[in-house]
């Protein structure tokens, strides 16, 4: 039996390890806290992200990276993005050739894409990620969930789906389409905090439908022009996400971007919606991809422009393509 290990100890990662082991299959947390890992072991319980919520005694944790590695072959990265970059390169000195590495990482680095971190500092050359309208708190609940895994290698998406599979509450499925998924990924964080600036002033509607098929087609012509495929926009990644995640309240990038929305300043401007946006526009500029969303989403969120202003802009902007 495949044995998953998940890199990262948040909510996500708790979440998915209890719903993998409560089907039966085995499931191993790494904490860079000592203390989270021994609650987990003894107490079954991740308090600081699940209050009041037992996880299955099945879920084991360690503190330990070596530990995580010696035990699952498959390892799956769900950390925030600002610990992503040393978080892999702590997975290089660990892992070896043998490894599966995907990740579920809602955003993109300056470095580059997380898959290309991966190959960059570690031996292993078998990548993936996984991404879809699975919360946290849907897996919690045991209500039907989705996501979509994404490898050029076959095995890999293959592996994903024996190891955390766990129908009727989760269903993988799977794609080839690596680059896309994660650009779809990261560009859903980005739009959730537009989805929050364009609620928190009162767009409407009609406009905020407007806003949603403008926002799949800037992501389909940054994905295309970037090496994935357009169909992969409109789908559990792209579309699924968004609309998920942009009803979600409880979504720091949609709760940002209602706050920025209704005048509010907010001390804390970081996301990884905004993180996302801030490594693509430059992308997209690098392209020659028109992206009026990321470029009057960053402009806020960096002070540069009044939310009303980047909104109207964007509004009355000639959009040929859509």
């Amino acid at each position: 039996m495949v044995v998953i290990g998940i890199v990262g100890a948040g909510e996500w990662g708790t979440s998915l390890a209890d719903v993998v082991a409560r089907r039966g299959k085995p499931a191993l947390l790494w904490s860079d806290s000592a203390e989270i890992a021994k609650e987990i072991n003894e107490k079954h319980t991740n308090e600081r992200h699940l209050p009041g919520v037992a996880l299955a005694p099945p879920v084991r944790a360690t503190a330990d990276l070596g530990e995580l590695a010696a035990a699952a072959q498959l390892l799956l990265l769900a950390v925030r993005s600002p610990r992503v970059e040393a978080t892999v390169r702590a997975l290089g000195d660990v892992v070896s050739g043998r490894h599966v590495v995907v990740h579920a990482i809602g955003s993109q680095t300056h470095a580059g894409r997380v898959s290309e971190l991966v190959r960059r500092e570690t031996p292993v050359k078998r990548v993936g990620v996984v991404a879809g309208p699975a919360l946290a708190k849907d897996l919690r609940a045991g209500r039907p969930c989705a996501i979509v895994a994404a490898s050029p290698f076959e095995g890999v998406t293959a592996l994903v789906r024996q190891a955390v599979e766990a129908t009727p509450i989760l269903r993988v499925y799977r794609s080839s389409d690596l680059t896309g998924v994660e650009l779809a990924s990261a560009l859903t964080g980005a739009y959730t905090v537009a989805f929050g600036l364009a609620d928190g002033i009162g767009l409407g509607t009609g406009p905020r439908a407007v806003l949603l098929c403008r926002a799949l087609a800037e992501a389909a012509r940054l994905g295309v022009a970037s090496g994935g495929r357009e169909r992969t926009f409109s789908g559990l990644a792209g579309l699924g996400n968004l609309v998920v995640r942009a009803s979600s309240e409880d979504s720091d990038d949609y709760q940002l971007g209602f706050k920025l929305g209704k005048g509010e300043t907010p001390a804390r401007r970081e996301t990884e919606g905004t993180r996302a946006a801030q490594a693509l526009v430059p992308q997209a500029r690098a392209l020659g991809v028109r992206a009026p969303i990321l470029e009057g989403l960053t402009a806020v969120v960096e002070g540069g422009v009044a939310v009303r202003d980047a909104v109207t802009r964007l509004m009355e902007s000639h959009a040929e393509e859509e």
